[in-house]
């Protein structure tokens, strides 16, 4: 009896769930536990076949020409410095972008350019840019890895090192909930699947609500919005503009968002399916 019960129980964890798009209760577990360490669900290449297209790929890439053999000394407050800051600011989002992002008043240090400081700092996690005799220095790791394959063995670590250590919900207005991060990998599961047309980012939040409906108890309601309006709110912004966006994951499209900001459409990127392979 008790080996017919467990067979039983392993062929039901084994089949398909409707509120899962497809994926097995087993697969869901490795997905959400264990995404590095289940090859046979999901791979995560540690060399791209093409270079990476992705907002931090290009600033990190501009970041190390810039610390380049002989570093380069932090400000007082431990930040880049801000001629550097700027230079890399305008080479990434180009002279009419840069005049756009400083319509209001100049870049005047590292932290108003908010991509540029994640970049760095997703990279000191990652060890591929340290500190030593009170300078910003390339690790020993990266300088390798940029000799043997340049940005598309850089993006690997970015990425997970993005993933696993870096709080997507760093300076947002939403509660202290690690359960969006924890499910990234089923939002690119997620993405692969229905990504290769324009949604609204609704389309993945009911997806991941119908998946993981418990999130809400996590979420205190406030006066003005409710457990689900929050949830939502915190599950686009962190997965899709804090995490996928920045990583060259989709394209998101706000001209036809709604008046709060909160509808927008989304698209899979052909970098999504070089970092991520899914085996299903």
């Amino acid at each position: 009896m008790n080996a017919f019960i467990q067979e039983y129980n392993r062929q039901r964890n084994r089949k398909p769930v409707g509120d899962f798009e497809g994926l097995s209760p087993e697969q869901m577990h490795r997905l959400i536990n264990f995404p590095f360490e289940s090859p046979e669900v999901v791979e995560f290449p540690s060399l791209l076949d093409t270079e990476p297209s992705a907002p931090i790929a290009q600033m990190f890439s501009r970041l190390a020409d810039a610390i380049g053999e002989d570093g380069l000394k932090p400000t007082a407050k431990g930040n880049l410095p801000l001629k550097v800051v700027r230079e890399i600011a305008r080479a990434c989002l180009g002279e009419e972008g840069y005049a756009e992002f400083t319509w209001y008043g100049d870049i005047r240090s590292e932290e108003d350019y908010t991509d540029l400081n994640i970049t760095r700092r997703v990279a000191e996690l990652a060890g591929l840019i340290r500190r030593y005799k009170g300078k910003f220095i390339l690790g020993h790791e990266c300088r390798r890895l940029l000799k043997d394959g340049g940005i598309r063995a850089i993006y690997p670590m970015l990425f997970r090192t993005f993933e696993e250590k870096f709080n997507w919900g760093y300076a947002d207005r939403y509660p202290e909930v690690g359960l969006v991060q924890s499910f990234f990998a089923y939002t690119l599961y997620l993405l692969t699947r229905h990504g290769q047309e324009w949604h609204e980012n609704t389309f993945y939040e009911d997806a991941f609500l119908r998946a993981f409906p418990s999130v809400l108890d996590s979420v205190e309601p406030n006066a003005h919005e409710t457990r689900e309006v929050l949830a939502r709110g915190m599950y686009s912004l962190r997965s899709f503009e804090r995490f996928a966006k920045p990583l060259g994951l989709v394209e998101i499209d706000k001209t036809s968002e709604d008046r709060y900001g909160r509808v927008f459409k989304l698209k899979a990127t052909a970098l999504l399916r070089d970092a991520v392979r899914f085996h299903i």
